[in-house]
């Protein structure tokens, strides 16, 4: 039973889809039509011991509601697990099924590319348009697309189906395992109990926002964009490069640079050039200059004979820098203070809500924040978008969170979801680093050759930014730090060591932080601490679980971050977590993890009090 089920459960693992070079934002323009999918799809999960029978009996080519008992409406984007009162949807591993119908105008058929995009799905995801395969992805938290423009009827209804699976295993990124208990005693024949080594919950759905657009049939299909300052930020120059789709070689592109109020800057033509101008606004992060986050639109215009195609690229001018002791932006020292997050909120569970975008934003700045880091995974584009704005400082991370073994397989799929990361965020100024995963077991020989590898590989794609590795091994046995630019470490002194004992904490914090840059010669920084606390509990003396606990660690931590950060090596601290999140059930987690400074609500412990007053202090301390 378990032999076969299990070559039955994996056996849709796809090839990837040809398609387009590019993954630019959806827009409208001059040239380009733009058509939310977003709202509610009707839903189906397959039998549990069955997994396969939606493509058996080929339900993407019939209504859902023909060939599953159980069809429910699901909104898009959410996740569908906190959505209904149903535990076996709410805990359900396997495939599961989306679908909608939509109309499409009959003057997009004939002159027109359409094209058919997802902000992200978890995991595996495979679609179809009226019955026709049209693309498939891998990976749960990066966009894909593909065209549709022969596989749709125009001037009438047609029907897109989804089948999507959460199923982690060896050789996902995360990784994951299916495991059969083989205890007939205790469980059922074929029961089996999907298992990962993460500590939030594996939400699933389609998480982002679906959009139909068009294009003409020569078009902008990809943009990459970099930028840098002369030494006294006089200058500044932006070299770009563009990649067009049906194109003759008689197509002429021309780009044009536009400040915020929409005034021409300066000018340029061809697909490979560059600008330069004087006293560029640059983009600082928050808290740098009193007017962070300023960013530019580079205007595109593709002319192809009677063809013509537009589209515009927010991009933020600054230089990016680094050596053994700090990170330099625009040519001055940056100090990160800031936090870990999650997409996670009640109901919605990582599906994009722009309330909850713009309150985190109101919050972050309230907090006098300059940084987060995406663990464990990359946000969605909107979120991004306000990183960009706002002139916060990101830590652009990929889902590598807890890898135990490294093979050959593993590292494809690695390499491939790091190649999607940079492919989404490399024209980001908000994006100062990559982080190539978080907290692997790095103390392993075969780390060593792996994420050498994953390094040189980044570094191929993007030569402009740092990486990193958030480690948590120890300094002594670690085998990946010798290849980052950065390291970062998590530790939980007082917490999960210590426990109670915040008399160490200074002690700690410092000889390892020290330690770290003795031996490696980096610039080194924490990006987890912190303590779990129950709002509304409180003791005095402190114990732990209480908001006093939290708070009292807090102030232990920070007194080695003044002392740390005036030694020059020790460039930021970020506080895990931002806020409550879900997590699965187990003993050592009461409703979730509880070590955020704000509640999962967004309701503030005394912990977000302290931090804010620490983060201004910093501000006026760097002043």
């Amino acid at each position: 039973m378990k032999l076969c089920f299990s070559l039955i459960f994996f056996s849709k693992i796809f090839v990837a889809a040809n398609g387009p070079q590019g993954i630019l934002y959806p827009q409208q323009s001059e040239s380009r039509e733009l058509f939310s999918l977003d709202g509610v799809w009707t839903f189906a999960i397959s039998p549990k011991f069955d997994q396969d029978i939606g493509f058996k009996n080929q339900w993407y080519r019939k209504e859902l509601k023909k060939v599953s008992k159980y069809v429910i409406p699901m909104p898009v984007p959410s996740s569908y697990n906190d959505i209904t009162q149903n535990a076996t949807i709410r805990d359900f591993v396997g495939w599961v099924w989306y679908e909608r119908t939509f109309f499409v105008p009959a003057r997009w058929r004939g002159e027109q590319r359409v094209f058919l995009r997802f902000g992200s799905a978890n995991y595996e995801t495979v679609v179809w348009i009226n019955g026709v395969k049209v693309t498939n992805h891998s990976g749960g938290y990066l966009p894909f697309v593909a065209e549709v423009t022969k596989q749709l009827s125009y001037g009438s209804e047609n029907k897109v189906t989804v089948a999507l699976n959460n199923t982690l295993t060896p050789l996902t990124i995360p990784q994951g395992r299916i495991v059969f208990p083989n205890n007939t005693d205790r469980y059922p024949p074929g029961y089996f109990i999907q298992e990962y080594n993460f500590d939030f919950t594996n939400y699933a759905g389609i998480h982002r926002p679906v959009y139909l657009y068009t294009t003409p049939r020569s078009y902008i299909d990809d943009v990459t964009v970099t930028t840098e300052t002369s030494e006294d930020n006089y200058f500044g120059t932006i070299r770009y490069s563009i990649l067009c789709q049906g194109c003759s070689k008689d197509a002429m592109l021309y780009t044009d640079l536009l400040d915020e109020d929409g005034a021409n800057v300066a000018s340029n033509f061809g697909p490979k050039n560059k600008i330069s101008f004087k006293r560029p606004k640059l983009w600082w992060p928050n808290l740098m200059h009193e007017r962070p986050g300023y960013l530019y639109t580079l205007k595109i215009h593709l002319k192809d004979g009677d063809v013509e195609d537009f589209y515009r690229l927010k991009i933020g001018v600054r230089s990016l820098s680094w050596n053994s002791s700090g990170i330099f932006i625009n040519h001055q020292k940056v100090y990160f203070q800031g936090f870990g997050k999650h997409e996670d909120f009640l109901i919605k569970g990582r599906g994009v809500d722009y309330s909850l975008i713009v309150k985190d934003f109101n919050l972050i700045n309230w907090l006098g924040a300059n940084s987060f880091r995406t663990s464990h995974y990359p946000y969605a584009e909107e979120i991004m978008d306000f990183a960009d704005k706002n002139g916060i400082m990101v830590i652009d991370e990929i889902p590598g969170v807890g890898p135990y073994h490294f093979g050959a397989d593993l590292l494809k799929n690695h390499l491939e979801a790091m190649k999607e990361l940079i492919h989404r965020d490399k024209n980001r100024p908000s994006v100062v680093m990559w982080s190539i995963g978080n907290e692997p077991q790095s103390q392993k020989p075969e780390a060593a050759p792996y994420y050498s590898q994953v390094v040189n590989f980044t570094k191929l794609l993007d030569p402009t930014r740092p990486v990193t590795l958030v480690l948590s091994r120890g300094y002594f046995e670690d085998k990946a730090a010798p290849f980052l630019d950065v390291i970062c470490f998590n530790r939980y002194y007082s917490w999960y060591s210590d426990t109670g004992h915040l008399e160490l904490i200074q002690q700690q914090l410092l000889n390892e932080a020290r330690n770290w840059h003795n031996k490696f010669r980096k610039p080194v920084m924490m990006t987890e601490y912190g303590a779990g606390s129950i709002a509304g509990f409180h003791s005095d003396p402190p114990v732990v679980w209480t908001e006093d606990y939290q708070t009292a660690l807090m102030k232990e931590y920070f007194k080695g971050f003044d002392i740390l950060r005036k030694e020059g090596f020790f460039i930021g601290e970020m506080i895990w977590n931002f806020a409550d999140f879900g997590t699965p059930q187990g003993s050592t987690r009461v409703f979730g993890n509880h070590k955020g400074i704000f509640a999962r609500d967004r309701s503030p412990k005394p912990a977000a009090h302290l931090l804010k007053q620490r983060y201004e202090s910093i501000v006026t301390a760097l002043k």
